[in-house]
This record gives structure tokens, C-alpha cells and sequence, in this order.
């Protein structure tokens, strides 16, 4: 088993690999967030990461850290494909990416600029995954997960060792939770070096796999629907290591509807500046649930993305 501090201890090491090709994000404090409540808040900008994702940082550790030659194949709703392709690029390796039918067209054409292999599959994150992984059963591929990896993991985990090293205290931090990798990474080094902070995983309610699987105590198969929140979008494996690992470290699961993830994304517009996909407002959203509770503590929301629909961007910030 995979234990947390094993995980923490994974990510400082991951953090020596991957520094050179990576962008420490910014903790940069809100404008308004907060204020209502006299909360302290501040966004750990992940949004600014040079793929426009945190997943770079997994991506990197992963392919930094791996050892075997030939072809390799992983399976993203996009930002881990962006993340992995320009890994693959930097590294000189060999990569296919396998993606839902549905993947937005600025992701897409991220992907491709780093010239990685393209395959469709699916309506949704978890039937590319599931393909990808039948592609390397054949032989012909070795699989990347995007979050059930113990260096996928770890390279996530760098974002919580860069945010107990930005700010003195932090007593709370909202995680938005897809397959569990981020939430895993980050809450197992918060965990591990700041024990006393309260770890939030935020889950949307159109997509809801490891909050349902965490209440279960086992993996369970939920449906999924759409959601502006797509990067966090469906199922995880069933052997998976986040389920425990997540399980152990996160305090607090909630889960929020699309009507709060789009309050939460023009909010960011309008409030804060910042232009942000789903995934990260999702985390603002489950702050806002939760804010009346934190006065006076000092909470980080981590923003893990801003790869962005134009057009859905508009039609929120227009309603």
C-alpha cells in the first residue's frame, strides 16, 4: 500500500526532476473571496502553469521518472494530455494520447502542437482510459495512467510542498477532485508536514466517482453526466491507489451543482481577474459552501487549470 507519507516523500523527491521544466506557480491573494466571511484567501494559481495545468507537473515526474523504451500511451479528457505530450516532447518520447470524443478543440490543438499521437475514443474521460489501456494489453504500448501512478501522484504533490513554502500558516485547502491524483498529491504533503490543516475535496455533482467511492469505502461505478467541470469528469480504475490514499487525507468531501461551478467561474472573471475552466472554479464553488465556518483562518483554493471553452466562457460571463 501506498501509504501517505511514502507519497509525501515521493513528491520532494519528484520535485528535484521535474523543477527545470516546470513553473512554480504564484499563492496570490484574493481580492475579494473571502470578505464576506473576513476570510483570508488565497488562490494557488496553477492556471499560470506553463500547459495552463497543474497536470505538467505529474506528467513530467512521471516520464522523468520512467526508465522503459518504446511507445507509450495514456488516455485524458485533455489537460493531462497537454501536460504528457509536452513531457513526451522535452524528454524525446514516443507518446499516444487517447481522448474523448468530446474533448474541447483548445485542448485538442494544444496536444498536437507538442506532437503527440492522437486516438479518439468515447464520449467521456473514463471510455478513452479504459481503450487506452486495452491498446497496451496488446503489447504494443506501455500505459500511463493520468492520476493511478505513484510519480503521478508525487509530481502533483509539489504543488503542496511550493504552498507550505509560500505561506506560514494555512489551516485550510480546497481540492478539486477528479480520479483522486491531485488531491492525493497535494493532501498527503499537507498531511504529512502540516497536519493540523483541514484538507476539502470538491466534487461535481454531475461527476462524482471518488466522492461516491470514498463514502462507499470501495469503488463504485456512477453516472456521468455533463459537466463545466470536465476536466475532472469521470470514472476511476478499480484497483486504484487514490481511493485509499484520498480516503486518508482529505477531512471534508462536498459536492457542488453546475449552477455554483458557473457562479464560481464569473465570479473568478469579475472578482479576482482570472479566467478559469470548471475543474478550478470548482473548488471556489465548495469554498463558498463552507465559507461562513473560516473566519479569520487562512485558506488556499487551488485553481488547477484555466484551459478554458471560449464559448462557454462567454455564454457565463454574459448570463
Amino acid at each position: 500500500m501506498f501509504t501517505f507519507q511514502e507519497a509525501a516523500a515521493a513528491s520532494v523527491q519528484a520535485r528535484r526532476r521535474i523543477k527545470q521544466h516546470i513553473y512554480e506557480t504564484p499563492l496570490i491573494p484574493a481580492r475579494k473571496t473571502g470578505q464576506d466571511h473576513a476570510a483570508k484567501v488565497l488562490f494557488k494559481a496553477e492556471n499560470f502553469q506553463l500547459t495552463g495545468s497543474f497536470k505538467l507537473r505529474g506528467a513530467m515526474s512521471k516520464l522523468s521518472a520512467q526508465r522503459q523504451g518504446g511507445p507509450l500511451i495514456t488516455a485524458s479528457s485533455g489537460n493531462h494530455g497537454i501536460g504528457a505530450s509536452l513531457a513526451a516532447q522535452k524528454l524525446d518520447k514516443n507518446l499516444t494520447v487517447v481522448l474523448p470524443e468530446t474533448v474541447i478543440t483548445t485542448k485538442l490543438d494544444k496536444i498536437k502542437s507538442y506532437g503527440a499521437k492522437v486516438l479518439f475514443h468515447g464520449s467521456e474521460a473514463g471510455l478513452a482510459e479504459q481503450h487506452a489501456q486495452d491498446l497496451a494489453k496488446s503489447g504494443s504500448y506501455t500505459y500511463i495512467s493520468p492520476y493511478n501512478d505513484p510519480d503521478i501522484i508525487a509530481g502533483q504533490g509539489t504543488i503542496g510542498l511550493e504552498i507550505l513554502e509560500q505561506c506560514e500558516t494555512v489551516d485550510n485547502v480546497f481540492i478539486s477532485m477528479g480520479g483522486g491524483g491531485l488531491i492525493s498529491g497535494i493532501g498527503s504533503v499537507i498531511k504529512a508536514f502540516s497536519p493540523k490543516t483541514m484538507v476539502y475535496g470538491v466534487a461535481a455533482t454531475n461527476s462524482r466517482a471518488l466522492a461516491a467511492s470514498i463514502a462507499a469505502g470501495r469503488v463504485v461505478v456512477t453516472e456521468h453526466l455533463p459537466t463545466l467541470a470536465e476536466a475532472v469528469s469521470g470514472g476511476i480504475d478499480e484497483d486504484t491507489i487514490t481511493l485509499p490514499l484520498a480516503t486518508g487525507v482529505i477531512d471534508e468531501v462536498i459536492e457542488c451543482t453546475e449552477e455554483e461551478i458557473a457562479s464560481s467561474m464569473k465570479a473568478l472573471a469579475l472578482d479576482e481577474n482570472m479566467l478559469v475552466e470548471g475543474s478550478a472554479a470548482l473548488a471556489l464553488a465548495g469554498f463558498k459552501r463552507v465559507a461562513s465556518k473560516l473566519a479569520g483562518q487562512t485558506t488556499v483554493i487551488v485553481l488547477c487549470g484555466a484551459n478554458f471553452d471560449q464559448d462557454v466562457m462567454r455564454n457565463i460571463l454574459i448570463d
